[in-house]
């Protein structure tokens, strides 16, 4: 997958929803976490992180929204279940991206939600455990920005192989001189 993103949090309050949440991070494979303005015992955190996660990739805590840095370049999307928010599942998501999600009992700071360049929300009926939204949405970034066979018409896994690209920009293709030539 080409590009990158980083996941975080916004006022989260339960040290296993972060674990769980820094552990999946880590999992799907993101370049840095953060959390802004949490109300967390670390120590706790780290009991659910069973991979140790925070040793992995950058982790960064900002005292409150204002004092938010990104990348350059990256694009803040929230995630929060809002009726003029995106649809996930037809979200084109960019390449450089840091995906916040709101506090367990909350939604997204309206400071936050000014700062973000695009809105998400899962499609459901009500809101679902912040750890849940952070895999799915880190997962549909998965799905939709990696290689992967395509998805079988039938049940059941591809039928056919990924079919790999020459990268024709990171080396020079020659003919080789043959006897035939």
């Amino acid at each position: 997958m080409r590009g990158y993103f980083g996941l975080g949090c916004e006022g989260i309050s339960k040290e296993a929803n972060l674990g769980n949440l820094v552990r999946s991070a880590h999992a799907f494979g993101a370049s840095f976490f953060f959390t802004v303005a949490p109300n967390v015992n670390m120590r706790e955190v780290r009991i659910s992180d069973t991979a140790a996660s925070a040793g992995h990739m950058p982790f960064y805590n900002y005292e409150s929204t204002g004092k938010l840095m990104l990348p350059k370049g990256c694009q803040l999307v929230g995630v929060e279940f809002l009726p003029d928010a995106v649809d996930l599942p037809s979200f084109h998501h960019p390449m450089q991206a840091a995906y916040v999600l709101g506090p367990e009992m909350g939604s997204l700071s309206p400071e936050m939600q000014a700062l973000c360049h695009h809105i998400v929300k899962i499609p459901m009926k009500f809101c679902i455990n912040v750890g849940v939204a952070g895999a799915l949405v880190m997962y549909d970034r998965l799905v939709s920005m990696g290689r992967h066979a395509p998805r079988a018409a039938r049940p059941g896994g591809p039928t056919e192989e990924l079919e790999m690209q020459p990268f024709a920009s990171h080396r020079r293709l020659t003919r080789k001189k043959t006897d035939k030539n």
